[in-house]
């Protein structure tokens, strides 16, 4: 009964959170993390932390869907279209912030298993609040037709690195000796077995799913495979943000009525989400935030400056246009679901750092959800790609 009245209690004030956001312009993301912090147990405590621990599977569902939505917009025929100076720019501007912030780390003397992980975390961006702001403001242009594939391939490549960088940080964190073994191939065999595993799912997806023509049963058959990918990577010890992005990228190249199943599990998908996002909130520990100050502040600082020029050596790499040089690395500020799911990962894998790195991970999100659309619609100003009459 607990369990029912917190999960009422969570979707109630994170629905009413949303409408006071609304009135102050914040994402809805933002209203979620609040209501969350509220009605955890750092404050108003009416949501029990016996019960957020049995909420583990909303997270774990979440994080699942997320992923799989990641790997639908992994289309062979969009990547072509796209062209190589997306991919370079994306590559360069995930890469930068995660060495900017692991560098960093190491030299002001942080543990090696932390500074890994929350070096991985700053690749990923938040295509939501970015896909608001030019939706919003009707903005057109070199820079917004950059900037969209650009967040939209983003977060597939902090998968990956997640995923290598949280092996390595394993190895450093059980204190075991560097070998080759640790180091390279056991990260290698996750990584590969992660995405075998995913496509050979998404594989059956795509062919199971021709004998089912109601909406309903073909999203049952996505919970499904879903599912079953989770629960195959934790009992495998692999990655599941990687299989069930395999999952995604695989059926969205080979499946039947992609774009219409995918929307069917967008549309599903959201009071799921809702809760994830909320549960993040309750679950931060107001104690830990004064112990991360420097750790959030140093994170912060070098992944802002890490996707700024990551993105301006990646544009002039390409031969971009002025206007993308100057201003796309403003416009990838943003941090939101992806990463606050990695951070959730780390609380399992890494329990000595995760409350730590939760902390500031949602702290970095809240601050970059309050600048980050407003940042991004002064970039689209200043490139001209905002009409002043939307503005």
């Amino acid at each position: 009964m607990t369990m029912l009245l917190s999960l009422a209690l969570a979707m109630l004030v994170g629905l009413l959170f949303t409408r006071l956001a609304k009135l102050v312009h914040l994402p809805n993301v933002t209203a979620y993390l609040v209501a969350g912090l509220l009605i955890g147990p750092s404050c108003l405590g009416l949501v029990p932390s016996g019960v957020l621990k049995s909420m583990d599977i909303i997270s774990t569902v979440a994080l699942g869907f997320i992923a799989f939505s990641i790997g639908g917009e992994f289309k062979l025929s969009s990547m072509k279209m796209l062209g190589s100076r997306v991919i370079t720019i994306t590559f360069f501007q995930a890469m930068t912030a995660v060495l900017m912030v692991d560098a960093v780390l190491l030299i002001c003397g942080f543990p090696a298993a932390e500074a890994l992980t929350l070096g991985a975390i700053a690749a990923a961006t938040a295509p939501a609040a970015t896909l608001m702001v030019v939706r919003q403001y009707r903005a057109k242009g070199p820079l917004t037709s950059t900037l969209l594939p650009v967040v939209a391939m983003d977060d597939a490549v902090g998968l990956i690195v997640f995923a290598i960088s949280l092996a390595l940080a394993r190895t450093f964190a059980n204190g075991s000796a560097l070998t080759v073994k640790n180091m390279l191939i056991d990260p290698v065999v996750e990584i590969v077995l992660s995405l075998t595993i995913g496509g050979a799912i998404g594989l059956l997806l795509a062919v199971g799913i021709r004998f089912f023509h109601s909406r309903a049963n073909r999203l049952m058959l996505c919970l499904t495979a879903v599912l079953l990918g989770i629960a195959l990577a934790e009992l495998m010890s692999l990655s599941s943000l990687l299989l069930c992005m395999m999952i995604g990228a695989v059926y969205c190249n080979l499946g039947a009525d992609t774009a219409v199943v995918m929307d069917l599990c967008d549309r599903w998908t959201p009071p799921v989400l809702l809760l994830f996002f909320v549960v993040s909130g309750a679950e931060l520990e107001l104690s830990v935030i004064p112990t991360v100050g420097l750790l959030g502040i140093i994170y912060m600082l070098t992944r802002s400056l890490g996707k700024y020029f990551g993105a301006y050596i990646g544009s002039l790499i390409t031969h971009a246009d002025a206007s993308i040089r100057k201003y796309l690395g403003i416009t990838l500020l943003p941090q939101a679901g992806v990463a606050i799911g990695m951070a959730q990962l780390v609380i399992a894998q890494l329990p000595q750092y995760g409350a730590q790195i939760r902390a500031v991970v949602l702290c970095a999100t809240l601050i970059y959800e309050l600048v980050g659309p407003f940042l991004t619609k002064k970039a689209l100003q200043a490139a001209g790609e905002i009409d002043p009459k939307n503005a």
